[in-house]
C-alpha cells in the first residue's frame, strides 16, 4: 500500500473562502476586479499596517511593477540578493537591466548589508536594490534600508516569503519604497496564484493599477499611450484570499510550531543546525530549513532521499542566482574570499517539510527518518 504523501506546503482551505467566491459568483462578478478586490486590497494595506495595495494575478507581477516603477531602465545596474528564487530577480531583466548579485550573511541568511556596501563602491549609481525576506526569516531590512536612503536608491522588499513576519514590530514589505507578498499555492496564504504591491505612495500605486490594466487611456476609445500589462487580480480569487487572510495569523503560529519542534528534536545533533532567527524580528517561519556540517558524512541528498522513500515532500535550499547558468555573466558581490555564504548554505541545506496539516504522526515520522540518517 501506498503511503501517504506529507507535502512540503500545501494550502490549507477553511470555510470563508467559500462564502467570498459564492458571493462574486451569485452576484456575476466573476471577471477581473470587483468589490473582492477592492476589499482584499483594503484588508491587505490594512494588516499590513501601510497605506496602499494594488492586487495582482502573481507575486512576479508585484515585482515587476515595482522594477517598473523605481524607474528602472535599460543597462540600469539593480543590486539583488543572490540567494532566493529566480522571480525576485526575473524583472530586472524584463526591462533589460542589469543584475548585480549580493551575497548572504550567516546570521539570517538574507541580504548581507557589508556586501551591500561593497557593491556601491563598486557601482556607485544603481537604478535599485532588491531585498529578500528568506523562508520568512526577516533581513537586516533597517541597515539595508539606511544604506539605501543614504545613496537615494528605492528599496525593493520582497516579501513574497514573509507575510506576516516583522522586524522591530513593523510588518515585512513595508520598509522598502514598494513590498510584494505572494499568495502562490505553498505559501503561508494562498489564492492559488496571485500577489499585492503595497507602497506608501498612492500615487505609485494608482500607476500600479492602471499600468496592470493594460495600461488603458481615460479615453472613450480604446488608446494607449505606454505598454501595459494583464496583471490584474480577478474577483474570484481575490475572494479566496480575503478568507484566507481571516486565517493568517493561525497559520504563522503554527509554522512557528513546526520549526520549535524540529529545532528540539534536533538538539542534541551537532551536526544539525537550524536556519537562523533574527533577534530583532519574528519570523513566520514559512519553511524550517536545516544544514548539516560540512565534516558529515550525512548529505542533504541523502537525507531527501531517505525522507522521500516514505513518500515525504522536501526541497533543496535555493540555488543561488549567481550560479544560476542564465545569469553566468552577471557580477556577485561577497565580504570574503572562496567559497560564499549563500552557496554554503546551497551546498550544505534543504528544507523539511513545513504543512500546517501535518499531523502529530506525520511530525514523528519526519523527524525519526531524519534522526535515523545521523545514527540517532
Amino acid at each position: 500500500m501506498e503511503r501517504k504523501r506529507i507535502y512540503l506546503s500545501s494550502p490549507t482551505m477553511h470555510g470563508e473562502e467559500q462564502a467570498f467566491v459564492k458571493e462574486a459568483f451569485d452576484t456575476n462578478w466573476v471577471a477581473p476586479l470587483g468589490p473582492n478586490v477592492d476589499a482584499f486590497e483594503r484588508e491587505m494595506a490594512s494588516y499590513a499596517g501601510i497605506g496602499h495595495a494594488a492586487a495582482l494575478s502573481a507575486g512576479s507581477a508585484a515585482l515587476h511593477l515595482a522594477v517598473i516603477l523605481s524607474n528602472v531602465k535599460q543597462g540600469d545596474v539593480v543590486f539583488a540578493s543572490s540567494l532566493t528564487f529566480s522571480a525576485s530577480v526575473n524583472p530586472v531583466c524584463y526591462e533589460k537591466a542589469v543584475p548585480v548579485f549580493i551575497d548572504s550573511e550567516p546570521d539570517t541568511w538574507n541580504m548581507d548589508p557589508d556586501a551591500l556596501e561593497r557593491a556601491f563602491e563598486k557601482y556607485p549609481h544603481p537604478a535599485a536594490v532588491i531585498a529578500v525576506h528568506l523562508y520568512g526569516t526577516p533581513a537586516k531590512i533597517d541597515r539595508i534600508r539606511a544604506i539605501c536612503d543614504a545613496h537615494h536608491v528605492p528599496l525593493i522588499e520582497d516579501a513574497a516569503e514573509s507575510l506576516g513576519a516583522t522586524f522591530r514590530g513593523k510588518m515585512t514589505g513595508t520598509f522598502g519604497d514598494f513590498g510584494i507578498y505572494s499568495f502562490n499555492g505553498n505559501k503561508i496564504i494562498t489564492t492559488s496564484g496571485g500577489g499585492m504591491l503595497v507602497s506608501e505612495d498612492e500615487a505609485a500605486i494608482k500607476r500600479a493599477r492602471f499600468l496592470a490594466t493594460q495600461a488603458r487611456d481615460p479615453a472613450r476609445h480604446y488608446q494607449h499611450s505606454c505598454i501595459g500589462y494583464n496583471y490584474r487580480m480577478s474577483n474570484v480569487i481575490a475572494g479566496i484570499g480575503r478568507g484566507q487572510l481571516l486565517h493568517l495569523e493561525e497559520h504563522k503560529a503554527k509554522k512557528q510550531a513546526i520549526y520549535r519542534q524540529y529545532r528540539e528534536a534536533f538538539r542534541d545533533i551537532p551536526e544539525i543546525s537550524m536556519n537562523p532567527m533574527n533577534p530583532e524580528g519574528e519570523a513566520n517561519n514559512w519553511l524550517s530549513c536545516m544544514t548539516i556540517d560540512p565534516a558529515c558524512p550525512v548529505t542533504p541528498v541523502g537525507v531527501m532521499d531517505a525522507l522521500a522513500e516514505y513518500n515525504i515532500e522536501t526541497r533543496p535550499i535555493w540555488k543561488p542566482m549567481h550560479l544560476q547558468p542564465v545569469f553566468s555573466n552577471c557580477d556577485f558581490i561577497q565580504t570574503k574570499e572562496g567559497v560564499s555564504v549563500s552557496e554554503d548554505i546551497f551546498n550544505r541545506g534543504l528544507c523539511l517539510p513545513s504543512d500546517i496539516k501535518n499531523a502529530p504522526e506525520d511530525m514523528e515520522l519526519i523527524i525519526s527518518v531524519v534522526r535515523r540518517q545521523f545514527g540517532r
